[in-house]
């Protein structure tokens, strides 16, 4: 079960998150997207595109960089809650999946992988 601390630093790395995005120009359409026992963090809309947001926030890299974070069960996961989303918009436009890692520190670091999960 995840503590209510480790909780709080994932939200706090989806708002900054959230916040470089809106910054580069995307708009934030829904956070923390739940279908069935999944959750897309983020889905953001730019252009003709939709892209699905998975954001990773470390405290600390002693278990690796976050974006290394999102394994193949993940991965898949996501595919099926996007797909689902898809479906229930009627959307016809482009697709990605990106991923965000944010690291926390004094000046909280922050990168953002396009195509990141294929």
């Amino acid at each position: 079960m995840k503590t209510s601390t480790h909780l709080e630093i994932g939200k706090h790395g989806e708002q900054l998150a959230a916040i470089f995005l809106e910054k580069k120009g995307y708009q934030i359409l829904v956070r923390n997207y739940r279908a069935s026992y999944t959750e897309i963090d983020l889905i953001v809309k730019r252009d003709n595109w939709i892209i699905f947001v998975e954001v990773k926030t470390r405290s600390s890299t002693a278990f690796g960089e976050p974006e290394q974070a999102v394994s193949a069960l993940k991965a898949r996961h996501i595919f099926r809650a996007a797909e689902h989303y898809i479906y229930s918009t009627n959307w016809h436009g482009h697709v990605r999946f990106d991923v965000v890692a944010v690291k926390l520190g004094f000046e909280p670091a922050i990168d953002h992988f396009e195509d990141a999960i294929n």
